[in-house]
């Protein structure tokens, strides 16, 4: 198989604090566009291992043809879905070291996350509510 060469999807450059102007948010959508599809791809891998149990567990023919009738789609679905990320220059399964250049932008792009301070320290709300007793 052959997939067209996509560049990575990835910040431009540190993450500002001010993530509610539009020119600090270049590069995330291509991050949760990949983020997403690859929830979808574990939940699609988690439909199969519950298929293929439940398979084992069953001993009525009419059900076990209908789990395996899920379990043929949930198959076709994962392949599906990993076409698309492929495509897309997401998922590279076939290429270890693309594969960790990706993994890398993803964590880094969760670490400068984690350290903006999407908080404020003083979360009291006393005021800012119509409140007749202050």
């Amino acid at each position: 198989m052959s997939y067209e060469k996509k560049p990575i999807n990835a910040l431009k450059g540190p993450m500002n604090n001010d993530y509610l102007e539009i020119q600090n948010s270049e590069g995330m959508p291509g991050l949760v566009d990949s983020t997403i599809a690859l929830n979808f791809l574990l939940n699609a891998k988690s439909g199969i291992k519950n298929c293929a149990t439940a398979l084992t567990e069953i001993a009525d023919p009419e059900a076990r043809k209908e789990i395996h009738n899920m379990l043929n789609a949930q198959i076709d679905l994962h392949a599906q879905i990993s076409e698309l990320m492929m495509n897309k220059g997401w998922f590279h399964p076939y290429h270890v070291a693309e594969q960790f250049k990706l993994d890398l932008v993803s964590a880094q792009a969760a670490v400068q996350i984690s350290n903006m301070q999407l908080f404020p320290g003083n979360t009291s709300r006393l005021g800012t509510f119509a409140t007749p007793n202050y």
